[in-house]
């Protein structure tokens, strides 16, 4: 009778390279490697599974997405015991923001084990942050939640988890900026200006006025980049007023 060992090692050999490099990220040897190459898959792909149904990252995403939430919650639940839910909700949605989990996607590299049909040169930033969680969701999947979560400790809670840091950190500065306007009633304006850019890729021009006067601009691949992006100018060009006015 074959052993099980036999088994696992010629599995791990048929699948060769793959199979060796999602276990030194991992840490811990992958039971079923299959599901960790359905969460690299792109939808450019259109593979269908036996049941017809597609065969990509997607749906491993959103699991990722829940089970880091989840992960995460708990350990800021048990690490401050007297953070009410709106401050537990504001540092989790600084862990899990796209900008970090897109760097955590990156450091890793996770992009050149994607199965496409489109160069990976043409996707655009959250590439890497959507890998990164149906990756999560493929360790639950594959080996369960403490697995899952052991992972979760290693990459994301024990390098980046700093509550004091966290405390300090901007998510957004459109939102910032916003809310400071707000409170101290001031009248802004994120407005789109002629810009006579000839980059191939069609950017947006955005100036964001303060009181009819400009204080920032910015260019991005969309408004909502721009937006952002203009609004981080104004904050660092305003920073002693926004920050002496903030709570």
């Amino acid at each position: 009778m074959t052993s099980i060992k036999n088994i696992f090692n010629s599995r791990a050999e048929k699948h060769g390279d793959f199979f060796y490099a999602i276990k030194r990220i991992l840490g811990f040897k992958p039971k079923d490697i299959s599901i960790y190459e359905e969460a690299f898959t792109h939808r450019s792909t259109n593979e269908k599974n036996r049941e017809g149904h597609s065969q990509n990252y997607e749906r491993m995403e959103f699991l990722g997405d829940a089970m880091l939430s989840a992960v995460i919650a708990s350990h800021l639940f048990k690490k401050v015991p007297g953070g009410n839910e709106g401050y537990l909700t504001k540092m989790r949605s600084k862990v899990v923001s796209r900008e970090h989990l897109n760097e955590l996607g990156r450091d890793l590299n996770l992009i050149k084990f994607v199965k496409t049909t489109i160069p990976t040169q043409q996707f655009g930033g959250n590439i890497h942050g959507n890998v990164f969680e149906a990756l999560i969701g493929a360790i639950y999947l594959d080996r369960g939640y403490r697995y899952c979560e052991k992972f979760i400790y290693k990459r994301v809670i024990r390098p980046y988890v700093d509550i004091q840091k966290l405390e300090g950190k901007v998510i957004s500065y459109k939102s910032l900026f916003i809310e400071w306007c707000q409170k101290n009633k001031k009248q802004f304006k994120f407005a789109v200006y002629e810009d006579t850019g000839q980059d191939t890729l069609k950017h947006f021009a955005i100036k964001l006025q303060l009181e009819n006067i400009t204080v920032a601009k910015a260019r991005a691949t969309s408004k909502k980049k721009a937006e952002e992006r203009a609004a981080k100018r104004a904050y660092f060009k305003l920073q002693k007023k926004i920050d002496g006015k903030r709570e």
